[in-house]
C-alpha cells in the first residue's frame, strides 16, 4: 500500500500550483493550471477539484490516496471558516473557498493566506530549517509576509497579521500603495518599487551609469548592474536595503525570531541584496535580538506555497 498523500494548492493571480506531497514533506507530483478569473473567480474551486481528479486518473490512483487539502490563497483569510475576505486580483469578496472546495472534492480542506503558507513551507523544508520563531518576507510584484511564533502562524483578530508590505516606510515624497495607503514598504521594496527607486535616482543626478542604457528597467537589471560595481545601481540597492532592513529590524524587535527568510523574485539577487540588508538590519535591531537571528535567502522558490499548504493539511486535518 502506498503512503497516502497530502494535497498542497497555491492560488496565484496567473497560475494555480498543485502538488501531491508525502507526510514528510517530499513532493511526489506537482503541476499547475491557469487561474480562471472570469465570473469573479467563481470557477476556481471546481477547476482545482477537476485538476486533482485528472491527475489521480493519470496516476491510476483513487481519492482514497489523499488525506486532505491545504490551500494558500491571496488576501486575508477568515480563520474560523476558511473564507477569503477580499482578493482583488481574483474578484473574490467574502468568498467561502473552504466550504466550496470541500463540497467539490469531498475531502477536508484548510485555507490560509499565501504568504503565511510560504513562510510555513520555508520553516518545514526550506531555509527556516525547523525554526519555531520565524519571519518570512516575499519580495515580488508586491511584498508579502508571514510571522511564525512558537511554531504557530500569527493571524491576528481578523486575519491581517504579517502584512509586512504595508508597514509605513516612507514619510516624505511617499507614493500611494495599491492598498490605498501612502508610503508602504511595498512601494520601495517590491520589484516595481526597486525600479521606482532607480528612476528617481536617475532623475536626480547626471552621474554616469549603465542603468541609463536599459530600455526597459527591471529589478534584475538593477541588481546585475550593482553586482558589476555600478555606483548608481549600488546606491539604489543600498536605499532598498535601508527601507527593508529598518522594517525587518522593527518587526524582529517585537517577535525575536530565530530566522528571517527573504523570498520572492527579488531575493534571487542573493548576496548583492543580503549583505547590505544585514548591515542595515544590524544598525536598527535591538542587540539581543540581532544576536539571536540569522538572515537567509529562501530555498524553496515556487514550491514554498504547496509545501506549506501540505504542512497545514498535515497538522490541521490529519
Amino acid at each position: 500500500m502506498n503512503e497516502k498523500w497530502l494535497v498542497g494548492v497555491d492560488i496565484g493571480g496567473t497560475t494555480i500550483k498543485l502538488a501531491f506531497i508525502s507526510q514528510e514533506g517530499d513532493i511526489a507530483h506537482k503541476w499547475e493550471i491557469p487561474t480562471n478569473r472570469e465570473e469573479k473567480g467563481t470557477r476556481i474551486p471546481s477547476e482545482i477539484s477537476s485538476a486533482i481528479d485528472k491527475k489521480l486518473t493519470e496516476l491510476a490512483e483513487t481519492k482514497d490516496q489523499l488525506l486532505g487539502i491545504g490551500v494558500g490563497a491571496p488576501g486575508p483569510v477568515n480563520d474560523t471558516d476558511g473564507s477569503i475576505e477580499v482578493a482583488v486580483n481574483l474578484g473574490w469578496s467574502h468568498f467561502p473557498l473552504q466550504e466550496i472546495l470541500e463540497k467539490e472534492t469531498s475531502l477536508p480542506v484548510v485555507v490560509d493566506n499565501d504568504a503565511n503558507v510560504a513562510a510555513i513551507g520555508e520553516m518545514w523544508k526550506g531555509a527556516g530549517e525547523g525554526a519555531r520563531d520565524l519571519l518570512c518576507v516575499t519580495l515580488g510584484t508586491g511584498v508579502g509576509g508571514g510571522v511564525i511564533a512558537n511554531g504557530e502562524v500569527l493571524h491576528g483578530v481578523n486575519g491581517a497579521a504579517g502584512e509586512i508590505g504595508h508597514i509605513t516606510s516612507v514619510i516624505e515624497d511617499a507614493v500611494r500603495c495599491n492598498c490605498g495607503k501612502l508610503g508602504c514598504l511595498e512601494t520601495v521594496a517590491s520589484a516595481t518599487g526597486v525600479v521606482r527607486l532607480a528612476e528617481k535616482v536617475l532623475q536626480s543626478t547626471a552621474a554616469p551609469s549603465m542603468l541609463r542604457e536599459a530600455k526597459n528597467l527591471t529589478s534584475k537589471i538593477i541588481f546585475d548592474t550593482a553586482k558589476a560595481g555600478d555606483e548608481l545601481a549600488l546606491n539604489v540597492v543600498n536605499k532598498l536595503a535601508f527601507y527593508l532592513g529598518f522594517a525587518l529590524a522593527n518587526i524582529a524587535n517585537i517577535v525575536n525570531p530565530e530566522k528571517i527568510v527573504i523570498g520572492g523574485g527579488v531575493s534571487k539577487a542573493g548576496d548583492t541584496l543580503l549583505l547590505p540588508l544585514q548591515q542595515q538590519f544590524l544598525l536598527y535591531a535591538f542587540p539581543r535580538v540581532a544576536d539571536g537571528v540569522e538572515l537567509k535567502v529562501a530555498k524553496l522558490g515556487n514550491d514554498a506555497g504547496v509545501i506549506g499548504a501540505a504542512w497545514l493539511a498535515k497538522t490541521k486535518l490529519v
